[in-house]
């Protein structure tokens, strides 16, 4: 079972997500990770869309352009780690979806114009931490399960540590009860 790793912990070793990341993918033996801060993907402009649907257009896959959302489709498993920022996550990871959601590699369209997807996931897991509470304004999860959907993962996973800046809270807490839902989420597997 390959597991991807998709790592959107921009701050390293600093990062609370990542440790619980860390935590979460120990004892998987095959762990593809993806590192967006050390990947720095552009996004997408006129020229870059121009040459990927010229690409898309004559079924030509093989170019590096398509590298990473073969990877993505091919994966067993999808893991995104991922700081809640500005109600969301860091800017990286959407650019990192623009370059995996390729029409013929990870969804298509049927002959009456429904979107299917094509990705081999049972499920995506989204693991983040924040400041304070993401109750309410989740928006980061709520995008990915929406891309999901249009991947054809049958099943969207959470888990966070929340109010984590917040004066008086008990971080190692809060982390705890974070790593408690990621460990029933790893036994459902």
């Amino acid at each position: 079972m390959t597991v991807l790793f998709v790592n959107a912990c921009l701050r390293d070793d600093e990062s609370r997500t990542l440790e619980l990341c860390r935590e979460y993918l120990e004892g998987i033996d095959d762990v593809q990770e993806v590192n967006l801060g050390q990947l720095r993907l552009e996004p997408f402009y006129a020229e870059s869309v121009a040459y990927r649907a010229q690409l898309e257009k004559a079924g030509v896959f093989d170019d590096p352009i398509f590298d990473l959302s073969k990877q993505f489709a091919e994966a067993d498993e999808i893991v995104i780690g991922a700081p809640y920022w500005d109600l969301s996550f860091p800017a990286a990871l959407k650019v990192y979806i623009e370059h995996v959601s390729v029409c013929d590699v990870t969804f298509h369209y049927t002959d009456d114009a429904r979107c299917e997807g094509t990705c081999r996931a049972r499920h995506l897991t989204y693991i983040t931490t924040c400041g304070g509470s993401v109750a309410g304004a989740n928006l980061g999860y709520d995008y990915l399960c929406g891309i999901a959907r249009m991947f054809g993962i049958p099943e969207t996973r959470f888990a966070a540590a929340e109010n984590l800046d917040v004066v008086g809270t008990d971080v190692e807490a809060q982390l705890n009860a974070a790593r408690q839902t990621l460990a029933q989420l790893k036994a459902t597997r």
